[in-house]
């Protein structure tokens, strides 16, 4: 069933869900207590509407001696309640009916055990009155069974005598903190057959003012003798009016949401504007622990190193083999085809590093968290270092796979490292073949025929420029692997703060923008709930 929608603004039904939906987001965030309550107004809610809507539940509420047993025989035209003057009569709640028909359950649900029906006249029809006990019994279950109902019922009669009418029990434990529920309260000043008529309006007077303290400006206070029957009529048309709308049940659960929403905005009672916070300081932070320069300084050497090794003079490039690899010093790329092998051996952060990184996490959570009430700042700040456990072995991964690709060959070393191999071949021809012609010489036979390159004999040319075609392809090749060691720095380099930001923003602003859309959901649905 639809429930009744307010004039302006969202339905009973959307400020229900608006409720429970803030009451959800705030789970862990705010004290329990509020959160219960929010949820218990919303199962009330469902639990109230689920039952007769036809009938009007109104409560005679009072301090003991103020003549509401009286009242409630005087409004039901028989003799149902006792009544008491100096001690509480009334231990239960009891109800009287006009035209009951179709309120068991509303009234099982009420546990009110005690039910009489009274003749229906007038615009009553729907009415179900309570008797309750004496707010202010000795008999704790007396208190306790008011507070119960005071909760549960639509319509709350405040029944208040000239003496104790600005009991500080009454407006500090009862009135006060429902002073959003105006719309479905009245308060009756019984027994004004006591005073004169100027003390009588001295005292109404003096009670709308203690209302309006209490944020109840605007309630009907009526002046009324439960013994001479003066203002009866007053009140009875006023319930005969409140019956007739059928609406009392509804505004009952407006004003229980509009209470656990204000109750729940104790957090923080406006929306502030909060934003994504910014991750370049976070991600320089992280990327020195992770050793990001180290790894960027070691791709560049490694880069040079093996290119050597690969392009350089086949006579001297074996003892690049007694140098140390500086990625695989650091275990990147360390598997037969530069693929990742468990963890790197890159250092772990220094003090100074961690410092710097624990200074930037929290600062992302105070910059998140600075215009936020408590208890959301908390949330935020927590949020900020909830994944510090994971960071460690994130990054090591990013530095392991991001760095990986550095140890691929270029194709040109290998084209270079064959033609090495190819004027190695033509010097160690030219030798041979001078140790030969030595030879020949140094047997005295006859010199074979020797060919010549512009008067130069072969031999000594193979000799000679391989030799110098060695050390300058060797050269050149070393200058061309310094340049593509900067180039491959700094492509890993770029690949390596991607893939810290990445981990930054997974593991520490994720976190946070999570909790900062979660309050942003929470202040919107409050809105909702409280409007």
């Amino acid at each position: 069933m639809k429930l009744l929608r307010r004039k302006e603004g969202p339905s009973l039904d959307d400020r229900l869900t608006a409720l429970l939906e803030a009451a959800r987001l705030a789970e862990g965030r705010l004290p329990q207590e509020l959160v219960a309550q929010a949820r218990e107004v919303s199962e009330r809610a469902g639990e109230r509407r689920s039952l007769s809507v036809d009938h009007t539940v109104a409560a005679l509420a009072g301090a003991t001696g103020s003549g509401k047993s009286s009242l409630f025989n005087a409004l039901a035209g028989r003799d149902l309640a006792a009544v008491g003057v100096t001690r509480p009569t009334t231990s239960t709640a009891q109800a009287a009916l006009w035209d009951g028909e179709g309120a068991g359950a509303l009234l099982t649900w009420l546990d009110v055990p005690h039910r009489h029906e009274v003749e229906a006249e007038g615009d009553l029809p729907g009415l179900v009155l309570l008797d309750l006990p004496d707010h202010d019994s000795i008999e704790l279950t007396h208190r306790l069974e008011v507070d119960r109902l005071v909760e549960l019922v639509d319509l709350l009669v405040w029944v208040v005598d000239p003496q104790k009418y600005a009991d500080a029990a009454l407006h500090e434990r009862y009135l006060r903190p429902l002073s959003r529920h105006s719309e479905v309260m009245v308060v009756v000043l019984n027994q004004i057959d006591r005073l004169s008529a100027t003390q009588a309006e001295r005292c109404l007077a003096d009670l709308r003012r203690l209302l309006e303290e209490d944020g109840l400006a605007g309630v009907p206070v009526l002046g009324a003798s439960a013994r001479t029957g003066k203002g009866l009529p007053e009140l009875r048309g006023l319930l005969e009016e409140r019956v007739s709308r059928r609406r009392s049940w509804a505004e009952r659960l407006s004003a229980d949401v509009s209470t656990a929403a204000a109750r729940l905005s104790t957090a923080g009672d406006e929306a502030v504007s909060v934003g994504t916070p910014d991750g370049g300081r976070l991600t320089r932070a992280l990327s020195e622990a992770a050793g990001v320069p180290l790894v960027v300084e070691a791709v560049a050497k490694a880069h040079t190193h093996r290119a050597v090794a690969a392009t350089g003079w086949p006579m001297t490039r074996w003892m690049r083999k007694f140098r140390p690899d500086p990625l695989r010093r650091l275990g990147i790329g360390s598997g037969a085809r530069g693929e990742i092998v468990g963890r790197t051996s890159v250092p772990q952060p220094s003090a100074v590093q961690k410092a710097r990184m624990e200074t930037a996490i929290r600062d992302v959570g105070e910059a998140a968290a600075r215009d936020l009430p408590e208890p959301w700042a908390a949330a935020v700040r927590h949020a900020a270092r909830s994944h510090d456990d994971d960071l460690a072995g994130a990054l090591d991964r990013v530095v392991a796979t991001k760095s990986a690709g550095a140890a691929r060959r270029p194709r040109w070393w290998a084209v270079i490292g064959g033609l090495q191999w190819m004027v190695f071949a033509a010097t160690v021809l030219g030798a041979v073949w001078l140790s030969v012609l030595f030879v020949l010489t140094y047997l005295r036979l006859p010199d074979p025929p020797l060919p010549t390159v512009v008067e130069v004999p072969w031999p000594t040319v193979l000799l000679i420029g391989g030799a110098v075609a060695g050390v300058l392809i060797a050269l050149l090749s070393r200058i061309a692997a310094w340049a593509g060691g900067r180039r491959r720095a700094r492509k890993v380099a770029k690949a390596l703060r991607e893939g810290v930001g990445e981990v930054g923003g997974r593991l520490v602003l994720g976190p946070v923008s999570e909790e900062l859309d979660r309050y942003r959901s929470f202040t919107e649905a409050l809105g909702v709930a409280r409007s």
